[in-house]
């Protein structure tokens, strides 16, 4: 480098021994690489992602941040880059543009650490952390109409997903081995989903969490006792969901079944996952703990069952409810209300 004035050239030089005594010193040479590749390569090195989660930030780095920083040397991408394009990307995809963003966000903190960049350019305030909208809720009506305008081969898979909270591909990925019909219970352990792009894969739960042993509820017990007499085979790998052939639904012809029965019973908004929301909508609205939420319906975090517990409008009454029984009944200190929901 060159200065003009010797005085610059030592301020320079001691800004530069600043850093590296601080162990922020950057190598200039390092910012030079191509942001494309140094993205392509996290990716690649990233093997600790799931496949889905591969296939997902694959299209986003193809489709959304190689077409505006891809040929830009790391150095070159600028917060002013970053921040017009996040904005035009978000004013057009909403949740696109974030998800994009915190993929750039990770990439950009990568290369901080590396000593590629002295920064991230990824600073603007708010992007990244859009909140999902409210989800619409089914009544128990809806859902048992729905559930009998499905062919009959599919019924339990949807009662399974509102009753016993389950993902789809939670649905899809159960076998006759995972269904203990003696103590009632359902035992999840893998996923039969599609990543982006890519045929339909069994894999394993994304967390820890998701490995988990949930309770049948006895109303729906007589529907998957039938639904195994009837569509399953005899042995322990046989998938609870099949074609008369004996192979899994795919995920396609499930989305396109419950797509008739929803508009049957006049909620075509009304998602397969909204059934697990709905159906961990009505835990809270029982009453129950913030544990059993999260280990019923796979999280291991709690603010994602914090959302059920405050999406219900009944439990309040639930609860008042239960003090007017209590009242009523002017029960002994200790002595336990049984809490019917509306």
């Amino acid at each position: 480098m060159t200065f003009a004035t010797k005085a610059d050239a030592n301020a320079w030089l001691a800004a530069q021994q600043t850093d590296t005594g601080r162990g922020t010193w950057v190598d200039p040479s390092l910012g030079k690489e191509l942001f494309g590749d140094y993205a392509r390569n996290w990716l690649e090195t990233r093997s600790d992602l799931a496949e889905t989660t591969r296939a997902k930030y694959q299209g986003l780095l193809g489709l959304h941040i190689l077409p505006a920083f891809g040929r830009c040397r790391i150095a070159q991408v600028d917060p002013a880059a970053v921040r017009g394009w996040y904005h035009v990307l978000a004013a057009k995809y909403n949740s696109t543009g974030d998800d994009a963003y915190r993929l750039l966000r990770a990439i950009m903190n990568t290369a901080v650490a590396d000593k590629r960049v002295g920064r991230s350019p990824c600073t603007v305030k708010g992007a990244g952390a859009t909140e999902s909208a409210k989800r619409p809720i089914a009544t128990i009506a809806e859902l048992q109409g729905a559930v009998d305008a499905l062919l009959p081969r599919y019924r339990a898979g949807f009662a399974l997903a509102a009753w016993c909270q389950l993902r789809r591909g939670e649905v899809l990925g159960l076998q006759r081995q995972h269904v203990d019909m003696e103590a009632l219970t359902i035992r999840v352990e893998q996923e039969w989903v599609v990543p982006p792009g890519k045929r339909p894969i069994l894999k394993a739960p994304k967390t820890a969490a998701g490995y988990r042993v949930i309770d049948i509820p006895p109303n729906i017990a007589e529907v998957i006792q039938g639904h195994l007499d009837t569509f399953v085979g005899p042995g322990p790998t046989a998938w609870l969901l099949a074609t008369a052939n004996g192979t899994p639904i795919q995920p396609r012809n499930f989305f396109r079944c419950w797509e008739k029965a929803r508009k049957q019973v006049g909620r075509p908004e009304l998602t397969i996952h909204d059934l697990r929301h709905s159906g961990l909508t009505w835990s809270a609205a029982t009453g129950a703990p913030l544990a059993e939420l999260m280990r019923r319906g796979g999280h291991k975090d709690s603010r994602a069952a914090i959302r059920y517990q405050q999406a219900t409008r009944d439990s309040g009454k639930v609860l008042a409810d239960a003090l007017a029984a209590l009242s009523r009944h002017e029960l002994p200190p200790g002595k336990d209300v049984e809490v019917v929901p509306p």
